[in-house]
């Protein structure tokens, strides 16, 4: 192999082990209900992800608001979370039109 293409090989294996390093541990929380006993699941999830940069400012001001309810229901939730945030920052309300 080409210096090139070892030195390629090599940052995207130092790239991949670092973002497995920080990656976020399991949640205790989940699949347990909050204080009125219920469960986030998907179309909560959606709504999080579309309030997400608004939840986010709130966050840094106060105790009371999290960015991510953490008694949800798992992978659903999840789903739910990444498409409601990819359609407010990218693919929804604040997508760019392409250029013709």
């Amino acid at each position: 192999m080409k210096k090139a293409q070892m030195t390629g090989i090599g940052i995207i294996l130092l790239a991949s082990l670092l973002a497995w390093a920080c990656a976020p541990g399991p949640n205790a929380l989940e699949k347990t209900t909050d204080a009125d006993g219920k469960v986030a699941g998907f179309w909560m999830g959606v709504w999080h992800g579309l309030i997400s940069p608004i939840s986010f400012i709130v966050s840094l001001f106060s105790k009371n608001v999290r960015l991510y309810e953490v008694h949800n229901n798992g992978g659903w939730y999840n789903l739910g979370f990444v498409i409601g945030a990819g359609l407010f920052l990218s693919g929804g309300i604040l997508g760019r039109k392409k250029k013709r």
